[in-house]
């Protein structure tokens, strides 16, 4: 049994660590990837082959205080307009390179609000990207909703484009922790959202729930858990609020003085983790659940669950490519991120050329511990046989690479001739256990807590 001074003497409750949706993370990506190394990464993919392709729409109508994201408000339509116009040329921009045939296993529109496009940019967006690359036999289009900026005429059109996943955000249904974070939406507005959703045929829900906000209590996150239950989610990710004001100034609204401890935020994470085992979900990860028959429940259990800038996915793709201010790339050559700037990027596709301002150039060890990392957060364990076989690494090299893990947590994780596991009494810490495989200096990046 691992105790919470345990937990606590290993840093659980004061470390900032990353999240590890990427190896290496997002601040050591620099500015020696630009638009010509984007443009020679997409002419590289296989003809025929898949790729994933993100969207990012960086606007919404209200900016909540808790969020981190890149967005920007806007009661106009004409921004808008005018950033989906400068899509549609990148989009286009795109498809000219891109080698024949190639096929979307996964195509996800995110922001900000992407549903705050009026019904006739939605088709003529979607059909643009349909036109550069059609969706592969057994690929996904999914959207993020807002179930405040949503109705029957955009859902659709959503519907009419194949989207087959729909993603909300609940963070929490208690009003006054809505009032507190500066985001309204009751639950009736969500469970319309839900019904007009499914009416449409659209039968895969996403929905995420945050744990450490102000003013959260156990008797109030059981409650916004049993209300999301009701709407009977097949998937949902519980993820740990973080307050960065730092980087993230409108969080300077939100009183730091009324968020939960550390430690009162690991009884929350359990409390709702309980909520969601009781009713049926299998635990994924460190912060997901699914129902049995969810494709990244069965992705976890055959051991092909992967970790991307979404967070957990299934998506088979070697390649993602995201379009769109800020929006990041992963191909097998390194990362590729647009500029951060709506402006500046504007400005880059309007030129004639891509917005690729800054990324990273994998290394021979990067894809190894990423590797590691990745197999760590998915599975909690890491297969000797597999980083061996993969990596032309000996078994000396191995144990020198976890070396590390095996000083600070060898206690409490199980390492044999088969690899590196660790026991579910111990998965609160995979995040500091990653941290010890990671070979870049964390000091200057204003992580996340590890709880």
């Amino acid at each position: 049994m691992v105790t919470r001074t345990e937990l606590s003497r290993l840093g659980l409750f004061d470390a900032k660590v990353p999240r590890y949706t990427s190896y290496p993370t997002a601040p050591h990506f620099a500015g020696g990837v630009g638009a010509s190394e984007f443009a020679k990464w997409i002419r590289a993919i296989p003809e025929g082959g898949e790729i994933s392709l993100y969207i990012h729409v960086p606007f919404c109508r209200r900016l909540c205080w808790f969020c981190a994201c890149r967005t920007q408000g806007t009661q106009s339509e004409d921004p808008v307009n005018a950033y989906v116009e400068t899509l549609l040329s990148e989009v286009a921009a795109f498809g000219e390179i891109l080698p024949k045939d190639v096929r979307l296993s996964r195509l996800h529109w995110g922001g900000g609000t992407p549903t705050l496009l009026k019904p006739a940019v939605m088709e003529r967006l979607g059909r643009a990207i349909f036109d550069v690359a059609p969706m592969a036999e057994e690929g996904e289009f999914s959207v993020e909703i807002d179930p405040c900026e949503i109705d029957a005429e955009r859902l659709d059109v959503l519907a009419d484009l194949g989207m087959g996943r729909a993603s909300i955000g609940v963070q929490d249904f208690d009003p006054a922790i809505q009032e507190t974070i500066g985001r309204i939406q009751s639950y009736d507005a969500t469970r319309d959202a839900v019904e007009m959703i499914r009416a449409r045929g659209i039968s895969s829900l996403n929905a995420d729930i945050l744990y450490g906000l102000p003013h959260q209590t156990k008797a109030r996150i059981t409650e916004s858990v049993q209300k999301l239950l009701s709407l009977q989610p097949d998937r949902v990710a519980l993820y740990g609020y973080a307050h960065v004001p730092w980087m993230a100034r409108r969080q300077a609204m939100i009183p730091s003085d009324a968020l939960p401890t550390p430690d009162e935020r690991l009884d929350l994470f359990e409390t709702a983790r309980r909520l969601f085992m009781w009713d049926g979900y299998d635990e994924i990860g460190i912060d997901h659940f699914g129902l049995p028959d969810d494709s990244m429940t069965r992705a976890m259990k055959a051991g092909t669950l992967k970790r991307n800038f979404q967070g957990y996915t299934d998506d088979p793709a070697d390649a993602l490519v995201g379009l769109g201010a800020s929006s990041i790339s992963r191909f097998p050559q390194g990362f590729a991120q647009n500029d951060a700037s709506t402006s500046a990027y504007t400005k880059a596709v309007r030129a004639g050329a891509f917005a690729t301002s800054r990324g990273h150039v994998f290394s021979a060890d990067d894809n190894l511990r990423g590797r590691m990392i990745e197999a760590l957060m998915c599975d909690f364990r890491i297969s000797r046989e597999e980083i061996c076989t993969r990596f032309d690494l000996s078994a000396a090299a191995f144990d020198e690479i976890i070396q590390p893990m095996r000083r600070e947590f060898g206690h409490l994780i199980n390492i044999s001739d088969e690899g590196v596991f660790v026991p579910a009494e111990a998965r609160p810490l995979l995040r500091i256990m990653a941290r010890a495989l990671d070979a870049y200096d964390l000091s200057k990046a204003g992580h996340s807590s590890a709880i």
